[in-house]
């Protein structure tokens, strides 16, 4: 999961990706408006964590622009702003969910969770591809009904390749899925972790296959 952290306070932008990345989450942080609307634009985040106050204005605004370009990125509102009339204002326009400040992060990731539940942002809770099974709520990874546990970069690409199963998952989608705006990427670290990753799928029986296009990016299928 990729998520947009809008939020100007750096202590509570640093414990938040601290706390979410414990969940395998990849968070992309933005302290301004004007920074979030470029983070927003490529629609690559599964979800919108907003600030209202910030230092280029209210953050609700950023709700109208991504409605305005067609982006139906699911947003939650987090503010100290916690009113009824203040979360009903944020609601009118557009936010998907408002939770005030103090919160706690369990809370804000079963929200999360409740987002991404929702149609179409996820048509099935489990997808099933050959004998492997990924829940798309827990992320949790079965082969032939037995659990299987992977590194979390391995989770993430998988989690990529398993959204969009069928179709070629171009490079930077996967890097983008896989890694954060602040991480150096090495040239030959998404092959390894696709080449571990596909390794132990095919150790375990799972009944994928994972094809490498080149120059492109990668493809699973079930395996014929």
């Amino acid at each position: 999961m990729r998520l947009l952290l809008v939020e100007d306070e750096p202590q509570m932008a640093d414990a938040l990706t601290a706390a979410l990345s414990r969940y395998d989450i990849i968070v992309d942080h933005a302290a301004t408006l004007a920074i979030a609307e470029d983070a927003a634009r490529d629609n690559v985040h599964d979800v919108i964590v907003l600030d209202r106050q910030l230092p280029d204005g209210d953050g609700l605004s950023l709700i109208l622009h991504l409605r305005s370009i067609g982006s139906k990125t699911p947003v939650i509102v987090l503010t100290a702003q916690g009113t009824v009339a203040d979360r009903v204002h944020g609601l009118d326009r557009g936010a998907d969910d408002y939770l005030a400040k103090p919160f706690a992060v369990e809370e804000l990731l079963a929200r999360v969770r409740a987002l991404l539940r929702r149609p179409p942002t996820m048509n099935a809770l489990v997808v099933r591809i050959g004998a492997l099974e990924f829940s798309l709520d827990s992320r949790e990874v079965f082969v032939n009904g037995k659990p299987l546990e992977l590194p979390r970069r391995e989770l993430l690409v998988l989690e990529a390749l398993v959204r969009r199963q069928g179709r070629t998952v171009l490079r930077s989608a996967l890097e983008e899925a896989v890694y954060n705006f602040d991480d150096e990427i090495q040239s030959n670290a998404l092959d390894s972790h696709v080449s571990r990753l596909r390794r132990k799928l095919v150790e375990t029986d799972a009944g994928v296959t994972i094809h490498s296009m080149r120059g492109v990016g990668y493809l699973m299928r079930p395996a014929c």
